[in-house]
């Protein structure tokens, strides 16, 4: 009888052994797996004798494991990996559409998205979202997020699935106060001459598609409001303190602010969907994905 055939069919016994040489003790293995100190050890002895081999040298301070030992081993932490991984999928595909799910998105998507997360909670009533900015991207891996809404380039970590939601446009927007006071912008060479508001890091290799054009005709006297958070820079423009990016459905959507220029495929930007791949296929983000994409592509963007 080989080891893999060993660990399917003796698995609490197999794992005990892990847990002994994972924590050096039996006392520590028989803690973590909420068994009695003798329970660890009269699996080890079975599983000794089913083999025909020591697992362990047995000394003073602890177990340690011996080479055959080691061997079995490996291939035990990586079944007890596997299982509870396969945990994780059956609890979350079981699950009902229920419990809280954590969005993360660039706070200028809300007036699109924030009435399509309403209108799914109506039809979902036991889902409670939690909305996260995306100042800084949050790892979903570790569970800080289960869906992200990001834009740019795809994302590539091979651990995501990610999955194109749709295209956007971006163009600059002011208060109609604003253009009362200092009029419209005549064209690139006259940006000089405006007050804007914009993101306080205007230097990332890695920024909005209109940061080349900020760099090139926006000089920094000309900045007269700037804020990490792109939420409080909206405001700003919204509040009439001077040009800024917007997306297109958002601030033709406001009556109160105009387009200061036409929008421009390099300012154009693409949003994804990413999600964790042991997350994806759960009853609760299958059905939040697909109320979104269905809800979007009856949105004119």
């Amino acid at each position: 009888m080989n080891a893999q055939t060993e660990i399917v069919q003796n698995w609490d016994e197999v794992r005990t052994a892990y847990h002994v040489a994972r924590l050096g003790t039996l006392s520590a293995a028989a803690a973590h797996l909420g068994v009695h100190h003798a329970t660890v050890i009269r699996h080890i002895d079975a599983l000794e004798a089913r083999l025909g081999s020591r697992l362990f040298h047995r000394h003073p301070r602890g177990y340690s494991p011996t080479k055959a030992g080691h061997d079995l081993l490996i291939v035990a932490a990586a079944t007890e990996e596997q299982f509870s991984q396969l945990a994780g999928r059956v609890r979350g595909q079981i699950d009902l559409v229920s419990g809280e799910l954590i969005v993360t998105m660039l706070s200028g998507l809300s007036p699109l998205f924030l009435p399509i997360f309403v209108a799914f909670q109506k039809q979902f009533p036991d889902v409670r979202i939690k909305l996260v900015g995306d100042d800084k991207p949050l790892r979903l891996e570790y569970g800080e997020a289960h869906v992200a809404l990001r834009a740019g380039a795809k994302p590539d970590d091979p651990d995501n699935v990610v999955q194109h939601l749709m295209g956007f446009s971006m163009a600059p927007f002011a208060h109609k106060d604003y253009v009362a006071r200092f009029g419209m912008m005549k064209n690139d060479g006259d940006a000089a001459n405006h007050r804007f508001a914009l993101g306080s890091n205007r230097s990332a290799d890695r920024g909005p598609p209109f940061l080349n054009w900020v760099q090139t005709y926006v000089p920094d006297s000309a900045v007269v409001f700037e804020a990490p958070q792109m939420r409080s820079v909206e405001d700003a423009i919204k509040a009439g303190a001077g040009i800024g990016f917007l997306s297109v459905w958002s601030g033709q959507a406001n009556p109160n602010l105009v387009q200061m220029m036409p929008s421009r495929d390099a300012w154009s930007s693409t949003l994804w969907l990413v999600t964790h791949v042991d997350l994806h296929r759960s009853a609760k983000i299958q059905a939040f994905l697909a109320f979104l994409k269905a809800r979007v592509g009856e949105v004119a963007i």
